[in-house]
């Protein structure tokens, strides 16, 4: 997984309460167990004006020209500013999987849906909470200032804007070690590797017919 440690992004607004994971992602496009190839399809209903099904070339289809993902302003976006309820509804791990195959490292908005947010620490989005009221200024700065950039830092946990004004967030201390350290939960397990192999071995002399029937097998 890619560490996040600082961003300093262009920022692009979903101007929309309870966005579900079923807009971020649709549904016809889950039959993928990969994690990329996602990011052409995020927010897919709103950013074509046709259906889409996994495989079609995008290149093809008609956009929707007033959808911020097609405007020139917001092309490289990076940091997602949301309303309430971002990533509600189901708990496809494919919503987050989007957004990071589209090039979002970082989202922003009063609040989360529990499972969605927990998703976004395992694949190296950091998601921030920011007052109701701080999100609304961020939106009105968006729409007023083409080419608006935040910058994150995450070892501080701030949010500062071009005027050198900053906001801080919390976080919990433990996703904020795997997300500046790049560690998603099999790099986790994989630091422990000499202890799970240490204990196969010790396992395997003190119950040895354990391992012949799963080699008969």
């Amino acid at each position: 997984m890619q560490a996040f440690t600082c961003l300093d992004g262009l920022v692009v607004p979903i101007d929309r309460s309870n966005v579900d994971t079923d807009a971020i992602i649709p549904k016809q496009f889950l039959k993928s167990v990969k994690r990329s190839g996602f990011g052409p399809n995020l927010f897919d209903e709103w950013r074509y004006l046709d259906h889409g099904e996994p495989g079609q070339d995008v290149s093809t289809r008609k956009i929707n020209p007033d959808f911020v993902l097609n405007m020139a302003r917001y092309q490289g976006g990076e940091i997602l500013l949301a309303r309430e309820n971002f990533g509600c509804g189901s708990s496809r791990e494919h919503a987050v999987w989007a957004l990071l195959d589209d090039g979002f490292r970082a989202v922003i908005a009063p609040s989360f849906a529990d499972i969605f947010y927990n998703n976004c620490f395992k694949n190296g989005v950091l998601p921030i909470v920011l007052n109701g009221d701080v999100v609304d200024s961020l939106f009105d700065a968006v729409e007023s200032t083409p080419g608006y950039r935040l910058n994150i830092d995450l070892a501080t946990q701030t949010v500062t804007l071009s005027t050198g004004q900053s906001y801080t967030f919390d976080i919990d201390v433990f996703r904020k070690h795997c997300l500046l350290s790049g560690f998603d939960e099999i790099d986790l397990t994989l630091q422990k590797a000499d202890v799970i192999k240490n204990y196969e071995q010790t396992r395997q002399q003190q119950a040895p017919w354990l391992f012949s029937a799963v080699g008969r097998n």
